[in-house]
Order: structure tokens, then C-alpha cells, then sequence
């Protein structure tokens, strides 16, 4: 089933697959796309475009590390503007990651906007916050592009190394999956026959002792 999910998007070329890549990144955290899909995934499918030469690995970088940047900044944008309807908006509600974000950029400030580049959730979220926490945007942007530039080159590099080694890991993955099915089935039946021999002996000894004081009160 994720040979056919990614077959297709890894037969894209040319400006079709820069574009879905790019919006795929800048979408993560400019209108909250990361609770959907991770941002690095769409980067690493880049990268192993780059690696099949369906793209120009240079050109993907550059491209990556401007959608991160500048979708983040969005992102400030849009939190600095509406950031309390936002946090009201039942996608964020009461939503731990949210409390935990806020708690976070608070304590670590720009730090924060860096770090938070490479975890999921705070990524989709730090940039919202961050403008409507009224963290200056010279502050943010200069954290912000740091780990934009560090999260963009990294991540697609790692997808040009992988190249389409995916099937393999998946190949790999897929017989491991077995086996532990497998091995899980095999303890679940061996338990279900100790239990019932188990129950056989204490029914069995139970019966023998029974006839056994039957046996003790005849007179």
C-alpha cells in the first residue's frame, strides 16, 4: 500500500515537483499543513527526486530553505494578526502542544524558534505564537532562517543519500513485521495450550481428590 501511495509522487518532474514540495514545506507552518503532513516529509521526497534526476539538487535546496523561511514568516504574520481566534479555532483547542509551545517559546525565546525547526508540532506552531507573543520579527527571522537554512539543507541531502533505497527499508520492514507477527502468534497459541493443560491438571486433581474423600466416608 505505500508503494502505491508514493509511486506516484515519485515519478514527478521538473517545475510539478517543485512545486508541491515547496508548498508542501511552506504550508507546514503558514496555514497549520503540519498537523497533516511533516514538513520533512515532503523534503526528503525531494531530496530523492534530486537523486533520480528528476530535479536539480541544488535548486531543490534552495528552493526548501526559502519555503521553510518564508512560510514561518507567514505563519508570525498570521498569528500576530489573529492569533486569539486561532487558539479558539477547535483544531487547537485544548490541544497539549499548544500550551506546551507557548510554554516553551516563553522560556526559551528565540532559542525556541530555532530548536522548534526540528520538531514536528512546534514547527506547525512556534511562528503563530511567536507573532502573537509580539516577539519582534527582527529576533524571529534571524532564528527562524538559522534553522530554516540547517532543517532545509540537512533534510534534503538525507533524501539524496537515501535515494530509492525505500524499498528496501520497506522490504526489510515488511518481512521484520512478519516474523514478529509471527513469533506474537506463535506465543499467544503455546499460552492458550498451557492454559488449558493447566486447567485439565487442576480439574483433574480437583476430581481426585473428590473421589478420594468419597472413597475416606464410606463407612
Amino acid at each position: 500500500m505505500v508503494n502505491s501511495l508514493l509511486a506516484p509522487l515519485l515519478g514527478l518532474h521538473g517545475l510539478v515537483a517543485y512545486v508541491i514540495v515547496v508548498a508542501l514545506c511552506f504550508g507546514e507552518a503558514a496555514v497549520l499543513l503540519g498537523f497533516v503532513l511533516p514538513g520533512e516529509t515532503a523534503v526528503v521526497l525531494g531530496g530523492v527526486l534530486a537523486s533520480e534526476h528528476h530535479v536539480n539538487l541544488v535548486a531543490m535546496v534552495v528552493l526548501v530553505v526559502v519555503a521553510a523561511v518564508v512560510g514561518d514568516s507567514v505563519g508570525y504574520a498570521v498569528g500576530k494578526r489573529f492569533g486569539p481566534a486561532l487558539l479558539r479555532h477547535r483544531l487547537l483547542r485544548d490541544r497539549p502542544g499548544v500550551d506546551k509551545t507557548r510554554d516553551f517559546l516563553r522560556r526559551r525565546g528565540s532559542v525556541a524558534v530555532f530548536l522548534g525547526r526540528f520538531t514536528a508540532v512546534f514547527r506547525a506552531l512556534i511562528p503563530g505564537i511567536a507573532g502573537m507573543s509580539e516577539m519582534p520579527y527582527r529576533k524571529f527571522l534571524v532564528a527562524n532562517a538559522l534553522g530554516g537554512v540547517i532543517w532545509g539543507v540537512a533534510y534534503t541531502l538525507a533524501g539524496y543519500a537515501v535515494g530509492l533505497s525505500y524499498k528496501r527499508v520497506l522490504s526489510d520492514a515488511s518481512t521484520a513485521s512478519t516474523v514478529i507477527i509471527a513469533v506474537v502468534a506463535a506465543l499467544l497459541v503455546a499460552w492458550q495450550v498451557r492454559r488449558r493443560l493447566v486447567a485439565h491438571r487442576e480439574l483433574a486433581a480437583r476430581r481426585s481428590a473428590h473421589a478420594d474423600e468419597r472413597v475416606e466416608s464410606r463407612p
